[in-house]
This record gives structure tokens, C-alpha cells and sequence, in this order.
């Protein structure tokens, strides 16, 4: 495994994003995820990601269960996150951080990022100093590395990088699909941080799954390539990029643990034969005008619905309605709006709460109707 160039205590490029842990009756399956964290971790990886608001909290806890408690300290690295909701005022922010260090069991983080900011929240972060107070926990040495993620266009990035040049790394969606997409910008933004001399770590390689499952003739081109999968190509072509620094791969099952760490063990840049190839399969999404949900569930569980409309869920029934055109995409449409508190796309009352902490800055109130449409 080559030596990270940017952060010499991580091992390797590829990192364990905790959004998407195994799940077990609505609680995280904590045997299997201790099997994929000692897996990740025999295979000489050290590299973990969360966030509060993940999982509705149960991903920090998970850490603390499946990693802190059964690991030496100096064997894994951890990322978390000062997430928005969580604090009104600066005096709010140093509770909340020692609650996630109880949270994680850890006395210290390595990586503490001001987490999704956009050209809104960022302007709070700015009036409660949660930059300053960010960074007055580096000097004490509770975290390691200061940095943020970041959400929206490449003239915002670079707004708050010349402000703030103390930041030392940036977290970016990244991924061959939203690299020259206008609403993303990833290629614009992660040449901003070329421009600031900035780490990258990249956050949905695969975009949530959708560059995994494909429809039939763009997993065609990526078969005829007679190597990995179609996660392997996509989470390769993050790391090809010369300022990426780790990949995180939200992992939920040991398939998924086995085939990342036989991509990027003995990593190597996709072969022109292969960006070619995923250039290809850009062009076929591009005629399938999908709605680019990363499934991230941020919509779901920070803004609260009020008509509890899993929102990710009812896009990804489209999408698949669309790509695949297959028969039973209704059904699973109305899997997804069975149970108590389910609500249908049709009974959005469009209050909005939803799209203001939608990363993708999507106009989810424009497009349930259309989710309506295709299966009420």
C-alpha cells in the first residue's frame, strides 16, 4: 500500500465513510460492522468518517461500540463534523464537541471539518466564530487537522478558502458524473483547491450508489473493460486526481468492504482505455435526465417533514423508474410509503424545510410532483 502524501498517519487513500452502516431492525447491525471495520483495518486501512446527524446519531455511537472500544487509539483515525442545526450561538459549540468525543469514546479527533458549508450557513458559522473555536481546539490539541466540507459552487469555495487559508483540508463531492455538471461543479470546485494548495478528501465517489447499479448499456462498456467493478472504476477515478488525499466509500456490507480494498490496496490511476470508457457512460446518463440524489438524508433527518416523506427513497423509485424501465418499480414505490408516518409524494404541502439543507441544492417541492405523477 503506497504512504499517503498529504497525511502521513493515513494509511492509504481509501477511507470508511459512516452514513450508510449496516442496519438491523432500525438500529446498526454492530456484529457485522465490527467484522467490516476489523476487515478494513487488517487490510492496513485506518480511515473513518462521520458526522452527528448521521444516522440520526447512531454512527457515532457505532464508532465508539465497534471501534473505540475494541481498538488501540493509534490504530484508526477519525473524522467528525460541526454540523448546523446543532448550534445557535458560539458558547454552544464547545458542549457539542465534547458531547462528540463522549459520543466516538475518543479524547481526540483527528480531522474536525465545518461540515457542509454553502454560501447560507456559512455566514452563521462566520457570526459564531465557529471557525475560531474550531481552531482554538487544534491548538489544545484536542483535533489534529482543521478543515471543512463544502456543498456548493467553485466562487464560494474560493471566497471562504481566502478567508480562512488556516483551513487545511477540504471534503468535496467528487465523482465522474458530477465532474462537469453545472449544478456540482466538481471540477470547477476541486480546482479551487488546486488553486489554494488544499488536500481533497472526497465524499460520494459513487453518488450514493447511482454509479454502481447502471442501467444495461452504460454496465456494458464498464463490463467490456474485463477488470473490477463498477464501484471500483467510479471510486478509482476520485483518487486518480493528483490533491485527492483519501476516497470515502460509505460502505454497508462486507461486499462492499472486499471489493473497495481490492480497488484501492495497490491503488493505480484509471488507464485511458478506462476514462474513456466512463466518459461513455457520463453520455448515457446525460440522456436519462435523472434526479441526481446522492441519498444522503439530510432532507429526511435534519429538516424533519412534516408529512414524513422519505424523500431519497421516492427519487431513487423514479430514477430507477426511468433508467431501467422496469415493471416493478412500482411496487417498490409503494414499499417505500407503506408504514406509519409514510407520506405520499403527492401530500408535500411544500413548506420547504427540506430544500434548505438538501447538499445538491435540489427543488425537491418541483419534483415530487413528478414522482406523484409517474406512480400515484
Amino acid at each position: 500500500m503506497k504512504n499517503n502524501k498529504f497525511f502521513p498517519e493515513v494509511n492509504g487513500n481509501l477511507g470508511f465513510g459512516c452514513m450508510r452502516l449496516p442496519m438491523k431492525s432500525g438500529s446498526v447491525d454492530y456484529d457485522t460492522f465490527s467484522k467490516m471495520a476489523d476487515a478494513f483495518i487488517d487490510a492496513g486501512f485506518n480511515y473513518f468518517d462521520t458526522a452527528h446527524g448521521y444516522i440520526g446519531g447512531q454512527s457515532e455511537i457505532a464508532i465508539r461500540e465497534c471501534v473505540a472500544k475494541r481498538y488501540d487509539r493509534s490504530r484508526f483515525l477519525l473524522t467528525n463534523k460541526l454540523t448546523d442545526p446543532y448550534f445557535k450561538k458560539q458558547e454552544d459549540i464547545r458542549p457539542f464537541f465534547e458531547h462528540q468525543l463522549e459520543w466516538c469514546g475518543v479524547e481526540y479527533l483527528d480531522f474536525y471539518l465545518m461540515h457542509a458549508q454553502d454560501r447560507n450557513n456559512y455566514q452563521k458559522f462566520k457570526r459564531c466564530r465557529a471557525y475560531e473555536t474550531a481552531y482554538k481546539f487544534k491548538e489544545e490539541g484536542l483535533i489534529k487537522h482543521f478543515g471543512i466540507s463544502f456543498h456548493d459552487k467553485a466562487e464560494v469555495l474560493d471566497m471562504i478558502l481566502s478567508e480562512h487559508p488556516e483551513i487545511e483540508v477540504v471534503q468535496i463531492q467528487f465523482n465522474y458524473l458530477d465532474y462537469e455538471d453545472a449544478s456540482v461543479e466538481s471540477r470547477k470546485v476541486y480546482e479551487v483547491c488546486e488553486k489554494h494548495d488544499k488536500p481533497v478528501l472526497v465524499m460520494e465517489p459513487v453518488k450514493g450508489g447511482s454509479l454502481v447499479t447502471l442501467p444495461e448499456e452504460a454496465d456494458k462498456i464498464l463490463r467490456e473493460l474485463n477488470g473490477g467493478s463498477n464501484a471500483s472504476y467510479a471510486i478509482r477515478f476520485a483518487a486518480s486526481f493528483p490533491k485527492i488525499a483519501v476516497v470515502l466509500s460509505g460502505m454497508s456490507d462486507m461486499d462492499q468492504i472486499n471489493d473497495n480494498v481490492s480497488a484501492m490496496r495497490d491503488f493505480e490511476p484509471l488507464s485511458d482505455a478506462e476514462h474513456e470508457a466512463v466518459k461513455k457512460v457520463c453520455d448515457i446518463f446525460k440522456g436519462l435526465n435523472l434526479i441526481p440524489c446522492t441519498s444522503c438524508r439530510y432532507c429526511i433527518e435534519e429538516s424533519q417533514c412534516p408529512k414524513g416523506i422519505r424523500i431519497p427513497d421516492l427519487f431513487a423509485a423514479l430514477n430507477a423508474h426511468e433508467a431501467f424501465h422496469n415493471w416493478n418499480t412500482g411496487y417498490y414505490y409503494s414499499n417505500v410509503i407503506t408504514g406509519d408516518g409514510h407520506g405520499k409524494a403527492s401530500e408535500c404541502i411544500k413548506c420547504g424545510k427540506c430544500e434548505k439543507v438538501c447538499p445538491q441544492h435540489l427543488e425537491i417541492r418541483k419534483l415530487l410532483p413528478k414522482v406523484a405523477a409517474a406512480f400515484e
